[in-house]
């Protein structure tokens, strides 16, 4: 068995878990929307045509914040075609996914969704095939109060009151070849800059995303977000980021290392961040929005593409996800959490069919993926401040990403309910002994008496060492889900715990009892 170690205290600070890392992606992509979180003919359908079952499992995933309504989707997307009467909207041919988009549901009816789901809504404007115009007309209709003619229309629409929408993506990937009306480094640059001038006269308390690379791997990173900031760092809030880690090639070993490659993209978005910041004499550090991010079977996306034609809402990238993939998306999550004092936004995507934690059948049932459980884990018990933790142990070797450690911990202390949660994830093929020190948490009473130090509360654990590719289907929805192990036991301020083989785990604790 593989020993390590970490040290837990409270002076270790790293920053907030903001609840918007815990985001999500809707897009008007195979079945996310139709069949998806919309299907008006579903028996559990509400009135506006919305699945109950879907937004129930939302609600029980924790998801803060979503993203909408793309994705390369939004970047030959005309706003307008999704307000309004439903009989009177338009069919369109969605360049994007090669579909025929109905814009049966649009952003009148995604907001209800978003109020409804307790989420809040974070809308991308199409800088592709439009610009700054349409950017501030949709920002008028969806936050103006009343009095112009796109805020009125909105009334007339039945939204008396705006929508208040604070996060606003500026395009999506325009620096990837296959996106609808990309663009260079320096075109999409100054485009977002004006967009983003314009936009924040019309409603200055608004957030926006100015694009970043598509993923780590592009041939212009870096170069891409350096000459994109030196436009906007004065104009934007974020930089977006975007990757996906892919199990296709059956190297398991480095998928299990995948949050390696997401610490090093993050480092290395933050260091050019900060390079173009210093190099404009700006004092202001620029957040990170990581607003898409999951484990992706994309080997299988142009074979889907390949064999039919025209059609709506197919079948599109439904991946069934196994136990390493939640190990894999628990352990991402931890990164994420590494880096709270940057990154300021995340979104899992997407949120229902396509690549999602909450899959469905048209007229039938919903239920969850493997995934569905770190992140749903990870949103209920990561609340409060993120501590840094530097745990020791042992490394094992990746083709991807060389020596990887084979443990990955953050701790998360929240001082409201005094209780403390550590996210360990173990990598390795055998189980791990963890010897965690916990001395510093203990506390002082109002006496001035040293209390007894930190008590167990949980052990919960997702492991893939027995099945590897166990998933969960429709017929057998938790054959994948966490378990209860036996509750930690601490003896002066240390706990010994064991983490099973391939596994991602949630510790609890009462911190000053």
């Amino acid at each position: 068995m593989h020993q390590a170690a970490v040290t837990i205290d409270p002076a270790f600070r790293i920053g907030p878990a903001d609840r918007r890392l815990f985001g999500s992606f809707v897009e008007h992509m195979g079945r996310c929307v139709y069949g998806g979180v919309f299907e008006p003919d579903h028996p559990a359908a509400d009135p506006l045509g919305l699945r109950t079952d879907v937004l129930d499992l939302t609600r029980e995933l924790g998801v803060s914040v979503v993203r909408y309504p793309g994705g390369n989707f939004v970047s030959g997307y005309r706003w307008e075609d999704g307000v309004g009467p439903v009989a009177d909207r338009p069919r369109r041919l969605d360049l994007a996914w090669k579909t025929i988009e109905t814009n049966r549901f649009g952003l009148d009816e995604f907001m209800a969704w978003a109020r409804l789901a307790d989420v809040e809504p974070m809308m991308a404007v199409n800088l592709g095939t439009r610009g700054v115009q349409e950017a501030c007309d949709l920002l008028e209709y969806t936050n103006h109060p009343g009095g112009t003619q796109l805020s009125d229309l909105r009334r007339r629409h039945g939204a008396e009151q705006p929508y208040g929408v604070r996060l606003w993506c500026l395009g999506n990937e325009l620096d990837g070849p296959w996106q609808v009306g990309h663009k260079t480094a320096d075109e999409y640059g100054r485009l977002a800059a004006e967009t983003a001038r314009a936009m924040k006269l019309i409603d200055p308390s608004i957030s926006l995303v100015a694009c970043g690379s598509s993923n780590r791997d592009m041939p212009t990173f870096a170069a891409w977000e350096a000459t994109v900031l030196e436009h906007t760092y004065q104009h934007v809030d974020y930089i977006s980021l975007h990757n996906y880690y892919d199990p296709s090639d059956g190297d398991r070993a480095s998928l299990l290392a995948s949050a390696v490659g997401m610490d090093a993209f993050i480092n290395e978005v933050i260091a050019t961040a900060d390079h173009v910041g210093a190099k404009l004499r700006q004092p202001r550090k620029l957040k990170l929005s990581f607003d898409e991010w999951n484990v992706w079977y994309q080997a299988r996306l142009q074979a889907d593409l390949d064999r039919r034609g025209w059609v709506q809402a197919p079948a599109l990238i439904e991946d069934d996800f196994t136990s390493v993939d939640a190990v894999v998306v628990g352990d991402l999550l931890i990164t994420l959490l590494r880096h709270a004092d940057r990154v300021g936004v995340a979104c899992q995507a997407q949120l229902a069919n396509v690549i999602a934690p909450i899959r469905t059948r048209n007229g039938g049932p919903a239920w969850r993926q493997s995934i569905f459980h770190p992140f749903a884990l990870t949103a209920r018990y990561a609340r409060g401040t993120v501590l840094r933790t530097e745990p020791t142990g042992p490394t094992y070797d990746t083709a991807k990403y060389g020596p990887a450690p084979v443990l990955a911990t953050v701790a998360v202390l929240d001082e409201e309910s005094d209780e403390l949660t550590v996210f360990a994830v173990n990598r390795g093929d055998t189980d791990l002994a963890l010897d965690l020190d916990l001395r510093a948490l203990t506390g002082r009473a109002g006496s001035g008496a040293t209390t007894a130090g930190p008590t167990g509360l949980g052990h919960l654990v997702l492991d893939a060492g027995a099945d590897p590719d166990a998933t969960n289907t429709a017929e057998h929805p938790d054959r994948v889900v966490p378990r209860e192990l036996e509750t930690p036991t601490v003896d002066g301020g240390r706990c010994a715990v064991r983490l099973p083989a391939v596994s991602w785990n949630v510790l609890r604790f009462a911190g000053r009892p």
